[in-house]
C-alpha cells in the first residue's frame, strides 16, 4: 500500500535508477554520496510509496523484480521530462535578459523603452561604454552594442544593423578662421594632420581630431579642450550635443564628407532572442535627432 496524499519523490526515483545500474547497493551508494545504510532506507520508502517491491538483494548484489523491471524505463523517461522541463525553465530565464551597451553621445532610451513595452517581464538593463569600452561585447560582458560605426570587430565574429545616418560638423573656438562660415567642405579639411585614435584607423571615423603634433587623448572632454585652446579642430557628427555645452566653441556643418552611421551590434550566433527582438525595435524608434 502506498503513502497515500503524497507525491512521488523525484530523488527518491533517482536513487532507484542508480542502484539498478549498479545492481549493488554499496556501489550505488558510492556513486551518489550517501551512506549505504540511508540508501537502503530511501528505497524501502519508493517501495511503501508504491506498494510493491522494486529490487531483491542477492549475494552478488542485487536484481531487479518484475516489478521494478516495470518501473526502471518509466522512472527513467520520469528522471529524463524532470530534467529537460528544468533547463527549458532556465534557458528561458537566461534568455528574457539582456544587457545593451552605448557608446559616446548615443541616447538610447527610446529602444530601451520600445523593447520594455514589447516584453514587460523581462530584464533590461543599459552599460555605458567609452571608445575602448566596445570590447565588452566580444568579452560578453554586453548583449549588444549602439555605437557609431566603424568599429574594431571582424565582421565575421559579429551581425551589425545600420540604424540612422548623421551628417558631420567641425568643431573650431569662436577665433578660429572658419568660426564664422556657413558651412566648409570636406576638401578643406583634406589637408590637415589627423591626431591617434584609441581605434578609429579608417577614413573619415565618426570622431576625428584635427591638428599637427597632437598626442592621443581617450578623455572627450580633454578632446574639446584641445580644440578650445586652439591646439586643434574637431569633426563630430552632428547629433553630438556635447560641444555645445561651451560658450567657447562653434559648430559649423561640412559638406560632401561621408555620414556618421550609428549601428546596432550583437555577437553572430548568440541564441538569446532578446538580442533578436533588439533588433526590431531599435530600428523603429532610433533615429537621426534633429539638426
Amino acid at each position: 500500500m502506498n503513502d497515500l496524499g503524497q507525491d512521488l519523490e523525484l530523488r527518491l526515483v533517482r536513487y532507484f535508477t542508480v542502484v539498478a545500474a549498479h545492481q549493488h547497493f554499496g556501489r550505488a551508494a558510492v556513486a551518489l554520496h550517501v551512506a549505504q545504510p540511508a540508501l537502503s532506507r530511501q528505497i524501502q520508502r519508493l517501495e511503501k510509496h508504491l506498494g510493491a517491491r522494486l529490487l531483491d538483494r542477492t549475494p552478488q548484489g542485487t536484481r531487479l523484480t518484475p516489478a521494478g523491471q516495470t518501473f526502471l524505463p518509466r522512472a527513467q523517461a520520469l528522471l529524463q521530462a524532470a530534467r529537460q522541463a528544468e533547463l527549458a525553465v532556465r534557458e528561458q530565464a537566461q534568455t528574457r535578459r539582456i544587457t545593451i551597451g552605448y557608446v559616446e553621445d548615443l541616447v538610447i532610451t527610446p529602444v530601451v523603452r520600445e523593447l520594455r513595452r514589447r516584453h514587460p517581464d523581462a530584464e533590461i538593463t543599459t552599460r555605458y561604454l567609452s571608445c575602448r569600452g566596445v570590447g565588452a561585447l566580444p568579452e560578453k560582458d554586453v548583449d549588444a552594442l549602439i555605437a557609431r560605426a566603424p568599429l574594431p570587430f571582424a565582421t565575421d565574429d559579429v551581425v551589425t544593423t545600420p540604424l540612422y545616418e548623421e551628417p558631420r560638423m567641425l568643431v573650431v573656438p569662436r577665433d578660429h578662421p572658419l568660426a564664422d562660415r556657413v558651412s566648409v567642405t570636406a576638401e578643406e579639411l583634406s589637408g590637415e594632420e589627423v591626431a591617434p585614435c584609441a581605434f578609429e584607423t579608417a577614413d573619415w571615423a565618426s570622431y576625428r581630431i584635427l591638428g599637427a603634433g597632437v598626442p592621443l587623448i581617450e578623455s572627450y572632454e580633454d578632446k574639446l579642450e584641445l580644440v578650445a585652446s586652439g591646439r586643434a579642430v574637431a569633426v563630430l557628427p552632428i547629433g553630438d550635443r556635447r560641444s555645445s555645452l561651451r560658450p567657447d566653441l562653434v559648430t559649423v556643418p561640412i559638406k560632401g564628407a561621408p555620414p556618421s552611421q550609428v549601428v546596432l551590434v550583437s555577437r553572430r550566433g548568440d541564441p538569446n532572442p532578446m538580442v533578436w527582438d533588439l533588433r526590431p525595435a531599435a530600428e523603429a524608434v532610433l533615429t537621426a535627432p534633429p539638426a
